[in-house]
């Protein structure tokens, strides 16, 4: 008797996973249909439970933002029409397709129906639900306003991964151009010019600097294939895996708001972030102390999140919001300039909403000049580096040429 992982579908149409005992595949089947289930994924699991790690592959393995988006809405929408949180949650999970959302959701319900508060139960899932999150819906729990709460929460999700696809559809369009002259180049290198050597050697005469630069270039190509391929597979694989860790994070965020042009893009797409996140909190209740401290920690980029630190430690000291942040060379002056008049007449979250709206479409304007400015200089170094092999194979054919009409 083996062990058979299932997924199946119910005859209202929901979802069920789970494990069953069965001789082979065919009686699988059979009891799920006794179980008035429909089949739709079926794994031998063998005897023992090292097949749960295959089953794990038909679950997903993160959420995206837009699933939370949509989730955090429909929740809002639900809690707005007067039903409570646990009711709420149980409609959502019925309605929700088997994986990490509807796993965590059900903790979640399980978790309120013993007694702990809605921020709480969120807080144990820290990967779905981050400190902002919880946060918010703390305060709209102690407000009473969760609803509301859960609103701002879905626009605020939605403009920043927003900001987030406008800042990576910038650095794809590059990318894909330095790959495509690569290959073009490594093509002339490995196909066209060991033809064109022939040519030159049965004629015998010295070749220009550049030629024999391009031959040697494409000799040590195919001598040294495997060399060239780790250091162009390995060495972007190593850049990423030590990004990852805290300390190639922080070099990389405090050198990437330098680089120039990305580097100005960088930084508006992290004002635009940081501004929007202080504004949903303070208009959602939050301290300023605790709004900045979790702006800090939620920014994405270290450089601005030592910044904001180094800005909450004045304000602890008494001084205002805006006094410390206009020492951060980071932080635009008129992002200052603004929260300095909001400060002065009570409406910091209102000016913070001011110019996370007025980042968001520089950053969205920055996209569209860079884009347009990346291809042309892409498609020039491209169509130079062909010009110049081009030229290196050419000039030896000119002084055969002057060698022959002599």
């Amino acid at each position: 008797m083996g062990k058979y992982l299932y997924q199946a579908k119910n005859l209202a149409g929901a979802y069920k996973s789970g494990v069953l005992d069965a001789s082979n595949e065919q009686e699988a089947r059979l009891r799920l249909k006794s179980m008035k289930l429909e089949p739709i994924k079926l794994v031998s699991a063998g005897g023992g439970s090292s097949g749960m790690g295959e089953f794990e592959l038909f679950k997903a393995t993160k959420i995206t933002a837009k699933e939370l988006q949509v989730f955090t809405r429909q929740l809002a929408t639900l809690i707005n029409a007067g039903i409570t949180v646990v009711d709420s949650l149980k409609i959502l999970i019925d309605g929700t397709r088997p994986g990490v959302l509807k796993d965590a959701l059900t903790k979640i319900k399980a978790d309120i129906e013993t007694g702990k508060r809605f921020s709480t139960a969120l807080a144990s899932h820290p990967k779905i639900f981050d400190r902002l999150y919880c946060n918010l819906v703390e305060a709209g729990e102690e407000a009473g306003i969760i609803d509301q709460i859960l609103n701002r929460l879905s626009i605020y999700i939605e403009k920043n991964q927003k900001i987030k696809s406008q800042v990576k559809g910038a650095m794809v369009m590059p990318i894909v151009i330095i790959l495509f002259a690569a290959l073009v180049i490594v093509g002339i290198l490995l196909f066209v010019i060991p033809k064109l050597r022939e040519v030159f050697e049965a004629g015998g005469q010295k070749l220009p600097a550049l030629t024999q630069m391009v031959i040697n270039l494409s000799d040590s190509l195919f001598a040294n294939w495997y060399i060239y391929i780790a250091v162009c597979v390995g060495g972007p694989v190593a850049f990423f895996q030590y990004i990852k860790t805290e300390e190639g994070k922080k070099i990389f965020d405090h050198y990437v708001v330098h680089v120039p042009m990305f580097g100005s893009l960088v930084l508006r797409s992290s004002v635009a972030r940081l501004t929007r996140t202080l504004s949903t909190l303070l208009s959602s209740g939050v301290g300023l102390i605790d709004a900045i401290d979790i702006a800090a920690r939620t920014s994405g980029n270290y450089a601005i999140e030592e910044a904001l630190l180094r800005t909450k430690a004045q304000v602890l000291q008494g001084k205002p919001f805006a006094v410390p942040l206009a020492k951060e060379k980071l932080i635009p002056e008129m992002v200052t300039q603004m929260i300095g008049i909001g400060e002065q007449s009570g409406s910091v979250d209102q000016m913070l909403g001011k110019i996370a709206d007025f980042y968001e479409d520089e950053v969205e304007n920055a996209v569209k000049g860079l884009t347009s400015m990346i291809e042309p200089v892409m498609m020039i170094f491209l169509g130079g580096a062909i010009a110049i092999l081009v030229v290196a194979m050419y000039l030896p054919v000119f002084s055969l040429g002057d060698v022959v009409g002599n």
